[in-house]
């Protein structure tokens, strides 16, 4: 492994222009509108999953077109108060998996979503089960994510994806024992995407952390890497050279970097210097438009992987100085 962008004090330094189209505003509050027509909730199951210090809950919410998106609840177990709530969002290529593979948050005492990822999940230890159902179909795109429905925003995968992502924190909102007033959104590469995301989006949120964050500065991510999945970018271009601008601009509505732009809530990034996956030009873009109050901690020696377990201690204390400043 060696570094694989450009020297610290220029990324610290990096902020570009945004490429923002005109009607982003327009286009979120259009779909974010129409999401809304579906009541938001949460149509939990108890499930045994074999653990005795929390409940465990098969969850589905209206998600995209109101579409069921599914999850894990996980709650502390005797829990009857309302208190703070987690929403986690998943890597690229993964969904929610099983129930106790993401039990930190809960073990910390907070209510814990964790969103599956429509039509991901295909392999590993992540599955899913919520599918991806789009509306009229989506023309030509490279195997991945990133060009399905690349024509148009409307059409665009991502389109659903941070949508779903948005309404899983209207969803915990509902739950009697989550405290609307003290929840935040975390995640890991795409994960940290859609956290970026949902804060440009949804209002009130106390925190988020962003870790090695994906969906951001599409272009210059296409244009200094080769690995996955940005490079499905450059695999598509490569057979369609004339969509070159049409793809970047779609791209646009979905940039951390744009919506970031648009949050309040502070905001924890992190990056590795040697992480090709998630170049650290691209993460310290989306930091410095990053409207709320916000830090980054730098691992010059690591790579997609960021901080560990490190990162996890991390995380815990980001989460303790939002949503349990009062020591409760």
């Amino acid at each position: 492994m060696a570094f694989v962008d450009w020297p610290l004090e220029r990324l610290r330094e990096y902020a570009p222009e945004r490429d923002e189209p005109a009607d982003l505003d327009a286009f979120w509050e259009k779909t974010l509108t129409a999401a809304r027509t579906h009541p938001a909730q949460l149509r939990a199951e108890r499930v045994d999953a074999g653990l005795r210090t929390v409940d465990v809950f098969d969850v589905r919410f209206p998600g995209y077109g109101g579409q069921p998106i599914a999850g894990w609840l996980l709650v502390p177990a005797g829990r009857t108060e309302p208190g703070p709530a987690v929403v986690q969002y998943i890597g690229y290529g993964g969904g929610r998996g099983e129930p106790w593979i993401n039990l930190v948050p809960s073990a910390a005492g907070y209510v814990h979503l964790v969103v599956d990822s429509r039509g991901q999940g295909g392999g590993g230890n992540h599955r899913a089960v919520t599918p991806d159902v789009d509306e009229g179909g989506t023309g030509p795109a490279t195997p991945g994510f990133l060009t399905r429905g690349v024509e148009s925003p409307e059409k665009h995968y991502l389109r659903r994806l941070i949508t779903d992502a948005v309404r899983a924190v209207d969803a915990v909102r509902t739950h009697p024992l989550v405290d609307p007033t003290r929840v935040a959104v975390i995640g890991g590469s795409q994960g940290g995407g859609l956290a970026l995301a949902v804060a440009g989006l949804a209002d009130d949120l106390r925190g988020v952390v962003a870790d090695v964050p994906f969906l951001c500065h599409y272009r210059r991510a296409s244009e200094i890497t080769d690995a996955h999945p940005y490079a499905e970018l450059g695999r598509f271009l490569a057979g369609n050279r004339e969509k070159v601008d049409e793809v970047f601009r779609t791209l646009s509505y979905f940039d951390g970097v744009n919506l970031g732009a648009r949050a309040g809530a502070p905001a924890w990034f992190s990056t590795g210097l040697m992480d090709s996956t998630c170049p650290p030009s691209t993460v310290f873009a989306a930091h410095h438009h990053y409207a709320g109050p916000k830090q980054i901690e730098v691992y010059p020696y690591n790579g997609h992987e960021g901080g560990g377990q490190q990162g996890i201690a991390r995380t815990l204390a980001a989460l303790a100085t939002v949503l349990r400043p009062d020591g409760t």
